[in-house]
């Protein structure tokens, strides 16, 4: 039988058990009769149980997901999703801005971002002591290049497998180009976004654009529930909360950081184009960790160097409900980064605070630890991106977005290191449109044009499809 991920009632019910506890709703009569009813827990690392379940516990699965989403949230108040409470919720949100002359400096972003992503690709999923293992196995620990499988310990490679999926394109022996990933999908997806309908762009619009241009067996988690719903009739956003356990998970996260290139200097902008993206597949603090990322990075577009990395992360903060646990939990990693000499200190903490109730992709503890590399390294590219990876959790995804951000601060592609950006070759390879192959410097030259075209108009929509 097909078992597809994150789709089956009887999988997703236990990560909403688990969401349920997170945002402030009390779960445990309704997990007391899943249990009951012998109803097993979510898969721990993966998106499938490896057999279907009962009809019986399907269609209570089914009924038991509908019960969690009406039940009430004590956090409901200090963690709305509608952008008008939002702001309000923040006495330091940023005042809009014209977008500022920044410096040519996308193809480094976009550069930085894949280098990111293909530096925790082999270890996504692995366990923190794993990726520890492996890499200290061939004298690359701390980390400061791509990981390879030359010299590990055969017992050691047995009882910790690279990705399945990446370990043939993503080790330094193999890399030959930029593979597809979903963090590199997405930022290609929202280029054509605002080609298309421009920067004032609706909920509506991503949902028609992601239904025509991105194939469902390219999405995970919210994105493939979201997916699910539009087929479903059902509109945003009412497509991030219906029987969706991963709405705050870190997939809105992962779209984020076109919204801050083409807002530079205007962090409201950024947060304010974030939101809108975002609402599609997510609510609360999986929106936040979205616009504090695109903010994050509007004010890195036009920074000075490395060192205002701090400026840009606290400008981040000012777009997210202070009260929220995503902040709280940035706020934390930064103290963490500023209090610790040894980042692996660092990175355990972070483990103690947040693994025990949260899954490895969830938006609050990625999202955190993605702050205290940045904070940890002061904005150095290597550092950053190397500090992310071995910060384990989600490690391409916040490999990609520190590397973006620490490669926009850099400011140009000389200033990555080439042992980093070489093997890139200038090609990256995708399943969105027509764009693959495409190179860093084409685009590069899209996202200046989209950023600094005021009287960008957008193109018609595609021609309906004749019956």
């Amino acid at each position: 039988m097909l078992r597809l991920t994150w789709v089956q009632p009887e999988d997703l019910i236990g990560h909403e058990l688990r969401q349920a506890a997170l945002d402030g709703r009390e779960p445990s009569a309704i997990a007391a009769r899943w249990r009951a009813a012998g109803g097993r827990e979510a898969p721990l690392r993966a998106g499938a149980s490896p057999e279907p379940a009962s009809r019986y516990l399907r269609t209570l699965a089914e009924d038991l997901l509908d019960e969690l989403a009406d039940l009430p949230s004590r956090l409901a108040d200090r963690e709305p999703t509608d952008l008008a409470k939002i702001k309000a919720s923040c006495p330091s949100w940023p005042a809009p801005a014209p977008a500022a002359p920044a410096p040519p400096r996308y193809e480094a972003a976009w550069l930085g971002r894949a280098v990111g992503c293909l530096l925790g690709k082999p270890v996504e999923k692995l366990p923190l002591e794993a990726i520890r293992q492996l890499a200290g196995s061939t004298g690359n620990w701390p980390l400061t290049t791509y990981f390879t499988a030359h010299g590990v310990p055969p017992d050691l490679l047995a009882a910790h497998p690279w990705n399945r999926r990446s370990a043939a394109t993503s080790l330094a022996e193999n890399i030959d180009g930029m593979p597809e990933d979903d963090d590199l999908n997405y930022p290609l997806l929202n280029l054509l976004l605002l080609q298309r309908h421009g920067k004032t762009f609706t909920t509506t619009d991503v949902a028609r654009l992601w239904l025509d241009e991105l194939p469902p067996g390219r999405t995970f988690t919210a994105e493939r529930i979201a997916h699910r719903n539009l087929l479903l009739g059902l509109e945003p956003p009412h497509t991030a909360r219906h029987r969706n356990p991963f709405r705050e998970w870190i997939g809105a996260l992962i779209r984020a950081d076109v919204h801050g290139w083409t807002n530079p200097g205007d962090p409201s902008a950024a947060a304010e184009q974030a939101h809108r993206d975002a609402t599609l597949t997510h609510t609360a603090n999986g929106v936040y960790a979205a616009m504090f990322t695109a903010a994050v990075i509007a004010r890195a577009a036009t920074a000075t160097g490395p060192h205002d990395i701090h400026a840009c992360l606290r400008t981040g903060l000012t777009v997210i409900p202070p009260s929220s646990r995503l902040a709280q939990a940035i706020r934390h990693a930064v103290r963490l980064s500023r209090s610790h000499e040894d980042f692996d200190t660092v990175v355990d903490e972070l483990h103690a605070a947040y693994s025990p109730a949260h899954h490895w992709v969830h938006a609050i503890p990625n999202t955190a630890l993605i702050a205290a590399a940045l904070t940890h390294a002061n904005g150095d590219f290597t550092g950053s991106i190397c500090r992310a990876v071995s910060g384990g959790w989600d490690t391409d995804s916040n490999g990609a977005t520190a590397g973006s951000i620490a490669a926009l601060l850099a400011g140009t592609p000389s200033a990555l290191p080439d042992r980093w950006t070489a093997p890139l070759k200038n090609r990256l390879a995708t399943s969105v449109a027509d764009l693959n192959g495409t190179g860093f410097d084409s685009l590069a030259r899209l996202t200046h044009e989209l950023a600094h075209s005021p009287d960008h108009h957008p193109a018609p929509p595609p021609a309906p499809e004749v019956p």
